[in-house]
């Protein structure tokens, strides 16, 4: 039986279960009828993630599915940003939700152009309770596909700059934790700030 699927974000679904062929799931969510599409996962989540990712060359119903559930998946986390290796699937899509809570659908990204410099906090979904501080460009311009092949760019600066960095560094098999001296638990991270806030005002 798949009941225990139900009511699942998909990201929970790719996370803790395994499949040795492509399979796709019927679930129900908020009493509406869904397809969850799940693509092979190896057994070691962490290998997945370090994948350099091919182009996804998906259309249609197919990637309109992965892109819903991604986007789902994003809003019910809390975070910013969601890479599609996160969930299981190897192909180079992305989604970021700006500072006014638009998410962009970014299907082959690149980063095409970079400008400043910022040094804050990132965390990740796939490094729960683990943060570090990480120094990125504070504007990043990003070229890529809508949703329908379209090329399109955007630009912005600051926390989403941020996050199109981070998530198209996992498309190239990367993670945050590679760029800082250490990670951080949530409370390691307050005792620094407070340190450092304590510091400024001496």
């Amino acid at each position: 039986s798949l009941r225990y699927l139900e009511g699942m974000p998909f990201f929970r679904i790719a996370m803790q279960m395994h499949y040795d062929e492509r399979q796709i799931y019927r679930y129900h969510r908020a009493g509406l009828r869904r397809l969850a599409v799940i693509l092979a996962l190896e057994e070691d989540q962490a290998d997945r993630l370090g994948d350099i990712l091919r182009r996804c060359e998906d259309t249609g119903v197919e990637l309109a599915l992965l892109l819903d559930d991604m986007r789902e998946t994003l809003v019910e986390s809390g975070g910013v940003g969601l890479a599609a290796p996160q969930v299981g699937i190897l192909r180079r899509v992305a989604l970021v939700m700006n500072e006014e809570e638009h998410i962009h659908e970014l299907i082959n990204p690149e980063i095409i152009e970079t400008s400043g410099e910022q040094t804050g906090w990132e965390g990740c979904l796939s490094l729960p309770g683990m943060y570090g501080k990480v120094t990125r460009p504070m504007k990043v311009k990003v070229r890529a596909q809508d949703r329908n092949g379209n090329w399109f760019e955007v630009e912005d600066e600051g926390l989403t700059a941020r996050c199109f960095c981070h998530e198209l560094a996992h498309l190239d098999g990367h993670m945050f934790d590679e760029l800082c001296e250490r990670v951080y638990s949530v409370e390691e991270m307050d005792a620094v700030d407070q340190a450092e806030r304590e510091g400024s005002q001496n």
